[in-house]
């Protein structure tokens, strides 16, 4: 085994790990689901398997996480945007 695909399978393993420990956390109702560190983890986790499956030519799964990663990068821009103008409006 080469350390490129060393490298490749262990960003995987976390890539799992870390969307798994999102999913607990929201189902233990201890994280909020419409929230940013969920959207971030969910980000986070479809990077890193994104990165291992096309490695390793599962093609499905790289196009499934493509689509999570897009997706969670509009929700994560979406809820700091909408941060900033609750910080932005001025209370008369």
């Amino acid at each position: 085994m080469t350390p490129v695909s060393l490298f490749v399978d262990l960003l995987g393993w976390i890539g799992a790990g870390i969307m798994l420990y999102g999913y607990v956390m929201v189902t233990t109702s201890r994280m909020a689901g419409d929230g940013v560190p969920y959207q971030a983890i969910n980000l986070a986790g479809s990077i890193a398997l994104m990165v291992n499956s096309a490695y390793h030519s599962a093609w499905p799964s790289t196009i499934l996480n493509v689509v999570w990663g897009v997706v969670g990068v509009v929700a994560v821009t979406r809820m700091v945007a909408a941060r900033s103008r609750k910080k932005t409006v001025s209370v008369p």
